[in-house]
């Protein structure tokens, strides 16, 4: 499994004594969720020192900005850069458990859904695999090859267009001519859109479809060339994309997000999903599992969460992208993997259907 991180900090170099205690401190701080005293990281650490001497190494880790000590507590409890330098040097991950990947398996596979609710089904599996927010950007359609298009006239200036994809997803498009179209002239024009374009994707398509129009003028009428036109909208990608988000209730658990703004501000980002999606086509052009620590995200609303994600694939390209947002005391040694789990049968299903 890949994995990056998702900004370079230059960590300093900490000696074997303080990885240890550091490692052990995030490790009960993600189990308990409590400030970690001195007593406890002696028991924890099984290392022979002295609670004064853990205490000497917690205050360099505290100047290193590893740790901090909330003012009600004599412990400590990580902070982003703390968290930041545990998944990138101390970190052992836990493959997923079996029945993790049977559920995965099944909710994924090639007969389990339609293609156009794979999203659903995979931010429904992560968000209870990880008891956390999971989220998944839909399929682009724009690199998936066409099968068939037929142009129906609906009276007045308006035509359906119904696209059949080679994976067997249809979709209707209600287009605006510029001018009545009979059902004959929509019939030509399907006929001639299905012998130049039938098994090509959208994104080469696009690129092409006004040289077509420009060789075929000749014995074209204006209608015949306004109806290829709406057909060329088909091809066009929305730019705002879309995701499917699964699962945010469980943020209402959240220690890190009891302040009521910052949990109003949380679900704001999950209503509008502008950041969300934002933070995600970001992450289209990265190898592997990406994870964002805090402020690494660059949005205010996700200051006191962690965000996983990987990317998936369908023909060796990305179509999109997978993840969970939730607290940055989360379980990185299992979440990380489940994430990178989904990521890969969510690109076998979709290859499976081509």
């Amino acid at each position: 499994m890949s994995h990056s991180q998702s900004q370079s900090n230059r960590e300093p170099l900490l000696n074997e004594r303080a990885q240890h205690l550091l490692r052990a401190l995030v490790q009960r701080y993600i189990r308990d969720g409590e400030p970690v005293g001195s007593r406890t990281l002696a028991r924890d650490s099984g290392l022979d020192l002295s609670p004064a001497s853990i205490r000497n190494v917690m205050a360099d880790l505290e100047e290193l900005g590893m740790v901090s000590a909330p003012h009600t507590s004599a412990g400590r409890v990580p902070t982003a850069r703390g968290y930041r330098f545990f998944v990138d040097s101390l970190l052992t991950f836990r493959p997923p458990e079996r029945d993790a990947v049977r559920r995965v398996e099944a909710g994924l596979g090639e007969d389990a859904a339609a293609t156009n609710e794979l999203a659903g089904v995979a931010s429904l599996l992560l968000s209870d695999l990880t008891h956390l927010a999971g989220m998944v950007t839909v399929p682009k359609r724009e690199h998936a090859a066409w099968r068939q298009i037929e142009l129906l006239p609906l009276g007045d200036d308006r035509a359906l267009a119904i696209l059949v994809f080679q994976d067997g997803e249809v979709q209707n498009k209600v287009l605006q001519l510029e001018r009545r179209a009979s059902a004959e002239q929509l019939a030509r024009t399907s006929a001639y859109l299905n012998e130049q374009f039938a098994g090509r994707d959208p994104s080469t398509i696009r690129g092409s479809l006004l040289r077509e129009m420009q060789a075929a003028r000749v014995g074209m009428d204006a209608q015949m060339r306004s109806a290829i036109g709406m057909a060329e909208a088909m091809c066009v990608e929305q730019s705002e994309g879309a995701v499917v988000v699964a699962g945010e209730r469980h943020l209402l658990d959240l220690a890190e997000t009891g302040n009521v703004d910052k949990l109003r501000r949380l679900f704001e980002a999950f209503e509008q999903k502008r950041e969300i999606l934002g933070l995600l086509d970001k992450c289209v052009a990265a190898e592997g599992v990406q994870i964002f620590i805090g402020e690494e995200s660059g949005y205010r609303a996700l200051d006191e969460c962690s965000v996983v994600t990987a990317p998936y694939h369908a023909e060796g390209r990305v179509v999109g992208v997978l993840g969970v947002i939730g607290p940055t005391r989360m379980a990185y040694d299992r979440v990380i993997p489940i994430v990178d789990l989904t990521a890969r049968l969510m690109t076998a299903s979709l290859n499976s259907r081509r």
